[in-house]
């Protein structure tokens, strides 16, 4: 283009304040928010640190157990046997809760994954991971792997990471946390995660957010792509089969949360 023809086309433009120029959207741009909307409160004493659902129960965890209540009539069924001193989250697998469970706050570290069975009502080691690199705060199996988060606190929460392991619990992978997570995350750590879809849904401590995160396609760092809104107070989250939502819990409010899909 002739220098004479853009200066009359920008002058021309600059004219216009009405005028809308499109934007290109490059890598470091974020997805729009969503918001994940409320469908059903159920209050329980135990959903302190994670719930979860399949099509028969909701399940919710504390530190110590894990508390089953009827998905129609929201009755409590039965109360997990077993020792535990902090349970964290809760996933169903193969009819299985499995629950990520670690020493914290003591030292060393020692983390592992404990799996309660409905139908004998045992709360049982799965897999110990031994003293371990990190707090193990949530773990879930998809795509062919176990995907489990390691957490430090305080000062050190940006040394937090999640880890890809195969059937065998050969480590594969293991990225860190994106720094505009970090930032929000204040003295903690991620403490729920979920895929859905390419997108990992990842909950802080305490706040109604869920950061929406990637695998990068190089490098050691998720990749941070927005956050949603949800009707949960951070902690342990899972999918609810039965709706395509999630399930978490208000801990305050001492309260199993389903949510809907994303609006």
């Amino acid at each position: 283009m002739k220098p004479l023809v853009f200066w009359t086309l920008f002058c021309a433009a600059s004219c216009l304040p009405d005028m809308q120029v499109p934007v290109v959207l490059g890598h470091d741009s974020q997805a729009e928010p969503r918001s994940w909307p409320l469908v059903r409160r159920l209050p329980s004493a135990d959903a302190t640190q994670a719930a979860a659902a399949d099509a028969r129960y909701l399940y919710a965890v504390s530190n110590k157990r894990v508390v089953v209540y009827d998905r129609q009539s929201e009755q409590q069924v039965m109360i997990s046997e077993g020792d535990a001193m902090h349970l964290n989250s809760a996933f169903v697998h193969d009819q299985r809760v499995f629950c990520a469970h670690s020493n914290y706050p003591r030292q060393p570290e020692q983390s592992e994954i404990r799996v309660f069975d409905p139908e004998t009502g045992k709360l049982e080691i799965f897999h110990d991971f031994g003293e371990s690199e990190g707090s193990l705060t949530w773990a879930i199996f998809d795509r062919g792997h176990w995907w489990c988060h390691f957490a430090f606190y305080g000062a050190e929460n940006s040394r937090s990471y999640l880890a890809k392991f195969d059937a065998e619990w050969q480590e594969l992978d293991r990225w860190t946390i994106p720094e505009a997570v970090v930032r929000q995350l204040g003295k903690y750590s991620l403490s729920g995660g979920v895929w859905h879809g390419e997108d990992l849904l990842v909950t802080g401590h305490d706040d109604p957010i869920l950061f929406r995160l990637q695998l990068p396609q190089e490098g050691s760092q998720l990749v941070y792509i927005g956050q949603d809104t949800a009707p949960v107070t951070g902690q342990g989250i899972a999918i609810d089969p039965t709706t395509g939502g999630l399930v978490g819990i208000q801990r305050r409010a001492r309260q199993i949360v389903l949510t809907d899909r994303p609006q």
